[in-house]
């Protein structure tokens, strides 16, 4: 069947915007479409209806598409817990945490999953559009490569290679990338992306690319600024334009995992978000300050006190403050977070913030799942998604923040000032983040996934008015 493959002259070009584009600009066409990712590196992640778990992305993706997330279109997924290790994720399931350098032993054993998975996708799609991961120009990774030509090869599927101009140096990010490429890897054409101010400026430029590479230009895309209304995979991107009014603060921990949560509180007009960063206090005035996600509960503990934070919040909490800590989050928030078997790195227990009367034991099984909870404050339901490992327990949990399938989740302090949850993607939904953001005295009339669903629209109409999207679906087609 046919497939595209888009790779990126580098790292964050905008290769999944891209592809989210073109997914829903083929949707539109009326063909079913299904995206791709063969590798992925990323901590946020989304739980799939198959009950497994893939890059946030590809799920993004999949909304492009008009389909539930499966484990399928991201079967090889890291999800790195230290500067030199990563959990390995395969078709879903957790298989191994390896050193980076011991990733490269694995790699080989890693293709066949990566092409069954493909090859069930396309039996079910008129195409299938792929994506890379970082850059195929890294050639010192070509060897049992699994994300970019070594994928693109054995799965006999065109490239088209994608730069981003708006760093800088985009005809050397092209030109070079021809010039290191093995004479066996095969590039069919090249996009611009992110251009701002007049496109005729740079005719002269893009006629350089094509004739320096032999490559056929498919079109220059000028920067898209409702970008930021849509969710976010990479940790980089956790720059974004908020409100104004109501002080949210986010802590921006070193290892911030499913950070999407943030997407909806982003985008309400009522709430000023503020990223707390690393040397940066807790804001004096935040109504409400949020502990969030993390792939390392232990290291971002002594990360967070290295920061001040640990004091900043206690304070807050002084002052009638309210705390929310999620999935990580919640487990800093308790008095002891005990690894005993090293899950999350070495052996041993640490001492949580106590502001939840709450004890964590890290335990080899990860819990994935969807789920419909009420919450316990309002009663209203609200759908998210439980990705974690650790098992809280304790007396705050008497007083749970919802209810899951009838038994209490989560905590709640005595005072009603400190909340902790396992569930990511509450604020996703309209309802109960009214109701939460009207305790704080926010008010709230924004349909957060109606707004995703006409920016995933807007894109799509973006990319077909700057693209050759007819010759990139030939392409597809081996035309």
């Amino acid at each position: 069947m046919p497939a595209l493959m888009i790779q990126g002259a580098g790292s964050n070009v905008g290769k999944s915007m891209l592809v989210a584009g073109l997914c829903r600009a083929a949707r539109l066409r009326g063909l079913r479409v299904l995206p791709f990712k063969p590798q992925n590196m990323s901590n946020n992640a989304a739980v799939t209806v198959d009950g497994g778990e893939i890059g946030r992305a590809q799920a993004l993706q999949a909304l492009a598409c008009g389909v539930d997330p499966v484990v399928d279109m991201n079967p090889v997924l890291l999800k790195p817990e230290t500067d030199t290790g990563s959990q390995v994720i395969v078709q879903g399931r957790r298989v191994a945490t390896v050193r980076a350098r011991d990733y490269a032993a694995m790699k080989p054993s890693l293709m066949t999953p990566v092409l069954e998975s493909f090859r069930r996708l396309e039996a079910q799609a008129d195409i299938v559009i792929v994506e890379g991961a970082g850059s195929p120009a890294e050639v010192n990774l070509r060897a049992n490569d699994i994300a970019n030509m070594g994928f693109a090869n054995a799965a006999g599927v065109p490239v088209v290679l994608v730069g981003d101009i708006d760093r800088g140096g985009v005809i050397a990010q092209m030109v070079g990338t021809k010039a290191v490429l093995p004479s066996g890897d095969r590039v069919s054409g090249f996009i611009v992306n992110k251009f701002r101010g007049d496109l005729r400026l740079f005719d002269e430029g893009y006629a350089l690319i094509a004739d320096s590479t032999g490559w056929r230009g498919y079109g220059t895309l000028p920067w898209f600024p409702e970008a930021h209304r849509l969710p976010a995979e990479d940790a980089l991107d956790l720059t974004r334009p908020s409100g104004t009014g109501v002080k949210i603060a986010w802590l921006c921990l070193s290892r911030v995992a499913n950070f999407d949560d943030l997407d909806p509180l982003a985008s309400e007009p009522g709430v000023q978000l503020i990223m707390v960063r690393p040397g940066e206090a807790v804001p004096g005035d935040a109504a409400m300050v949020i502990v969030p996600g993390t792939k390392s509960t232990r290291g971002d503990l002594d990360f967070l006190r290295a920061q001040g934070w640990d004091i900043d919040l206690a304070a807050h909490r002084r002052r009638g403050g309210r705390v929310l800590g999620i999935c990580g989050g919640y487990q800093m928030l308790g008095r002891t977070v005990n690894d005993p078997q090293g899950i999350e790195g070495h052996s041993g227990a640490a001492p949580g913030l106590g502001l939840l009367d709450v004890r964590t034991v890290m335990s080899p099984d990860k819990h994935l799942a969807r789920v419909t909870a009420r919450h316990a404050a309002t009663g209203l339901t609200m759908q998210g998604y439980e990705i974690h490992i650790g098992r809280t327990d304790g007396p705050d949990c008497a007083r749970p923040f919802a209810f899951v399938d009838g038994r209490g989740e989560g905590a709640v302090s005595a005072d009603g000032l400190v909340m902790g949850s396992y569930l990511h993607g509450m604020f996703a939904d309209d309802d109960f983040r009214a109701a939460f953001l009207a305790d704080l005295g926010v008010r709230s009339d924004l349909r957060y996934a109606a707004g995703v669903e006409d920016v995933l629209d807007r894109l799509a109409a973006h990319v077909e008015a700057h693209l050759d999207v007819t010759g990139l679906l030939s392409l597809a087609k081996g035309g």
